[in-house]
């Protein structure tokens, strides 16, 4: 599979087809310039690759590939933290005209299981033996797959099951020497990846999104934010997340980006001092964090808490005016004015340089971003634009743009991609985005689809242009009452406060709203030693008076929401939803159905009160 032959016909990148021919084009462009960097334990320090050595890593995985002779379009199931060996790995597939299955390193080994088994997968490489081992004992035949690669080999042969060969990642490469002469790469209508749905409520389902799906929202995404060849993104969401796939791997190589891939999200900050990155993609709960960290700093001093706000108030004005949000005040923006020549050197520049001084673009998505924090760190200086998409559409829908910036929206409809709002306040979307369907699963494809548009189950409105989502369609709790409430507007609103690090709203066909909460464990210490409880009895969890502390400040901080929106219990816990307990999914959302159950107890109990 040559360069010379990828690139003969290919102009720029308007022409581009494939994700083939688009890393082929890019290596071909700017052979020489910095394409990755990535920390180096042993040595302690960030290594970087160019296109033209990335290509060459490629050139290796695909001479590997090409032993197993598989037909086609095989499935080939991508199980590896971000870096060098991912993107190597997902370059040789596309190469080869087979479909990467990329699933997140974190999952539990029964999702894991299922994908590989519901896709068929042939090949699968994973982080090491241990790993396939969990998955293995998961107990789900995989007669489809024929090898497994893994990059560390920790257990003896032994334990391992003997019907698929395991090579280490080293020994695999050298297997093979050349290219089978009759390699196909993709065309445009092939599958380009079959990415499996987080599975909120069920089964994850897998989308089957095609080389256009991808290339063209690519091509809307370098229209909208025009990255340029010296920017630096700095990579931490999972490369199984098509928001990451499309905004922070594909579109760097249309752009001749350089991705520098953070070594843990615990090391996100550190890494943001050391890579400076000049685009961040993200999803909210990073900037929740931050958000959360500021906030306990300033509890210890009302004086740095009022700077601060004051800070964030008049630089959301500024903000404001210069988006065109704000008409009208010529004498307060004076101020203002005034004003900012304190507090930008003073607050404003010590946040940004938190994100490494140089953040041009901030991109938040896969989540409605509360508008606290929307306000904090636009008014402070932190370039977000929030977007909106869904795996099935590959995934931008829409997003503002950093000169076109209304942060109540998430912003208008890329490049060829049109919208409407159907029955029920529902979002449609059609273009060239949207998945060919779910695989396996024709009956579901077709209740997604109405007259051609794509149902995607979040109720919006549009107004000029600009798209508001409003909530889930199906994530509405109707109480026994009657009323209507959205929970994630409640969840946010809650977790605005740094003491609750997740929350759960609750409440279908029950006569009031509740919520479990996961507190921090700085504060549970706190209130429990206020109330004489002991912090390290799970019993004092259930306190009647802990928990009535608890609701009044959750209740505090929904005070805006109308009186039956607003918890009046609350179940507390110190123990986090994570992937592995199952509680929320690889992307971060909330697993309702299992989290209702997890606290079946618990709820039952609160309703009996």
């Amino acid at each position: 599979m040559s360069i010379s032959a990828q690139t003969a016909t290919i102009p720029d990148l308007s022409t581009v087809q494939t994700l083939a021919e688009l890393f082929a084009w890019r290596v071909a462009q700017t052979p020489d310039a910095e394409a990755y960097r990535q920390f180096d334990d042993a040595q302690g320090l960030w290594i970087s690759y160019s296109w033209q050595q990335t290509q060459e890593r490629v050139q290796g995985f695909i001479k590997a590939l090409s032993p197993l002779a598989l037909e086609h379009g095989s499935r080939i199931a991508i199980l590896l933290p971000n870096g060098l060996h991912a993107v190597c790995m997902d370059q040789a597939v596309q190469a080869c005209g087979f479909v990467p299955v990329p699933m997140h390193a974190l999952d539990n080994p029964a999702s894991i299981a299922y994908i590989l088994s519901d896709s068929d997968a042939a090949f699968l490489i994973a982080a090491s033996d241990r790993q396939w081992k969990d998955i293995a004992n998961a107990g789900l035949e995989l007669p489809a797959l024929r090898q497994v690669v893994v990059l560390e080999k920790e257990l003896d042969a032994t334990v391992l099951p003997a019907s698929v060969p395991v090579l280490q990642i080293d020994e695999w490469l050298a297997s093979a020497t050349h290219l089978q002469a009759n390699a196909k790469g993709p065309v445009a209508d092939d599958l380009a990846a079959l990415v499996y749905t987080s599975g909120t409520t069920g089964k994850p389902k897998g989308v089957m999104l095609t080389h256009t799906n991808v290339v063209s929202n690519v091509k809307a995404v370098v229209h909208r934010v025009s990255p340029v060849i010296t920017d630096v993104f700095l990579s931490f969401l999972p490369l199984s997340h098509t928001f990451e796939r499309t905004a922070g791997y594909y579109l760097p190589i249309a752009a001749g980006a350089c991705v520098a891939f953070s070594r843990s999200v615990k090391q996100l900050p550190q890494d943001l001092l050391e890579v400076r990155p000049t685009i961040l993609i993200s999803v909210p709960r990073i900037y929740e964090r931050v958000y959360g960290v500021i906030q306990t700093k300033l509890s210890a001093s009302k004086f740095q808490a009022s700077l601060f706000n004051l800070a964030i108030a008049t630089g959301w004005r500024r903000f404001s005016r210069e988006q065109g949000l704000l008409k009208g005040d010529g004498m307060t923006a004076m101020l203002d004015t005034l004003r900012w020549l304190v507090l930008e050197p003073l607050i404003a520049s010590k946040l940004k340089n938190q994100f490494g001084g140089r953040l041009r673009v901030a991109v938040s998505g896969g989540a409605a971003l509360s508008q606290t924090i929307s306000q904090c760190f636009l008014g402070l200086g932190i370039p977000i634009v929030q977007g909106y998409g869904m795996t099935e559409t590959a995934p931008v829908v829409s997003f503002n743009a950093p000169d076109d910036n209304d942060p109540a929206t998430v912003g208008r409809a890329v490049e060829k991609v049109e919208v409407r709002i159907g029955e029920n306040a529902e979002l449609q979307v059609r273009g060239p985005n949207v998945m060919r369907g779910y695989w396996k699963r024709e009956e579901d494809t077709a209740k997604t689809f109405i007259d051609g548009w794509l149902r995607t189950g979040d109720q919006a409105s549009i107004v000029d242009g600009r798209v508001r989502i409003l909530g889930r369609v199906k994530e509405i709790i109707v109480t026994s009452t009657g009323e209507k409430i959205a929970p994630v507007d409640l969840e946010l609103a809650i977790m605005n406060d740094a003491v609750f690090e997740q929350a759960y709203a609750f409440g279908e066909s029950a006569p009031f709203i509740a919520c479990a909460v996961v507190l921090s464990r700085a504060y549970w210490l706190e209130l429990s030693s206020s109330l004489g409880l002991n912090p390290d009895d799970a019993a004092s969890l259930k306190s009647p008076q802990a928990q009535k502390v608890v609701v009044q400040r959750i209740k505090a901080l929904t005070k805006n929401f109308p009186y039956y929106a607003q918890p009046r219990a609350a179940i507390l816990t110190l123990e986090p939803w994570t992937v592995e307990n199952t509680l929320i999914t690889p992307t971060l959302k909330l697993k309702r159905n299992n989290l209702l159950a997890h606290f079946a107890a618990d709820i039952e109990a609160v309703y009996k009160r």
